[in-house]
């Protein structure tokens, strides 16, 4: 019996002399592999919404951008305009980063705000020249809810202005490839492109065959989508829709301004025309001639 116990003393001896070993080579091999560092993952998340007063034109261009961002959430009209420092606390409750807000003025004037939020900075924008797909009918066509590639022109990074609403416009037109709605395909491009201190839009589909001819060798080519529309940058503020100026175009002139002055030219036109039938009928007044003793008048009437 004593023959057996010291048996398994020793049996139980060496397994935990085994174990120990294990333990440690196990440790060894733990301190020499590197740590694993997490992947980071892009969570942009878009709130799209408008003011009281936008037109229908307005409304479908914001229809398009929204079948054209599968990233964006849209929310119902603001209520009030000057009560913006609402909106970060909106995009906090509907779990978004970024915040496009579309302001209407007089139903005729579109303001375009691009911020990031709770944070900051926050652009506002003149939209004008804008056409919808509805309107433009082009020929291109790709998958609802694929993902984009951003083009932007080489201007932006000539400048301190253009550099940050380039950083801005990435965040909030690049889709994200882990995106709820998004499909995995990038079938068009989303180019920014300034001229004349104007940002341009524009989209375009990649063709990577010519339709009309499916045997010949393949070629890439772009053809137009839509929508279409020309950016004015006005002010950029250091926070989300309120802060210090950061930046401020000197050359941008207000629509209401741009009216007032093409009706004061057409008020000019209307004060010569007048001024010009005033000198007629007086020089008319100085050549009419007096009636002699023997005018018609005066002999038979």
């Amino acid at each position: 019996m004593s023959s057996i116990l010291r048996t398994q003393k020793a049996n139980a001896a060496k397994a935990e002399a085994k174990g120990k070993l294990k333990r440690k080579a196990d440790d060894m091999e733990v301190d020499d592999e590197a740590p694993v560092q997490p992947k980071k993952r892009n969570k942009q998340r878009v709130l799209l919404l408008s003011s009281r007063g936008v037109t229908q034109r307005m409304r479908h261009l914001m229809s398009d951008l929204e079948a054209l961002l599968p990233h964006v959430k849209k929310e119902s009209k603001l209520d009030s305009k000057s009560q913006l420092h609402l909106l970060p606390e909106l995009a906090d409750l509907n779990n978004c980063n970024n915040t496009l807000y579309f302001e209407a003025r007089r139903h005729e004037d579109l303001y375009m705000w691009a911020a990031k939020t709770p944070n900051g900075p926050s652009i506002k924008l003149h939209v004008h020249n804008m056409h919808t797909m509805d309107e433009l009918k082009m020929t291109g066509n790709c998958l609802k809810g694929s993902r984009g590639m951003l083009s932007f022109d080489k201007a932006f990074d000539e400048s301190e202005w253009g550099k940050l609403t380039k950083e801005v416009f990435t965040h909030i037109f690049g889709v994200p490839p882990l995106a709820r709605r998004a499909k995995l395909f990038i079938d068009h491009v989303l180019t920014f492109s300034i001229l004349d201190n104007k940002i341009w839009f524009r989209n375009f589909q990649i063709f990577e065959k010519d339709p009309q001819q499916p045997n010949a060798p393949p070629s890439t080519s772009l053809v137009e989508i839509g929508p279409r529309f020309v950016l004015t940058p006005i002010r950029i503020f250091e926070g989300a829709f309120s802060g210090v100026t950061v930046y401020s175009n000197p050359e941008f002139i207000t629509p209401t301004a741009v009216r007032r002055l093409v009706k004061q030219s057409k008020g000019d036109k209307y004060g010569k025309r007048k001024d010009a039938q005033q000198d007629n009928a007086r020089r008319k007044a100085l050549r009419r001639k007096e009636e002699d003793a023997l005018a018609v008048s005066k002999v038979f009437g």
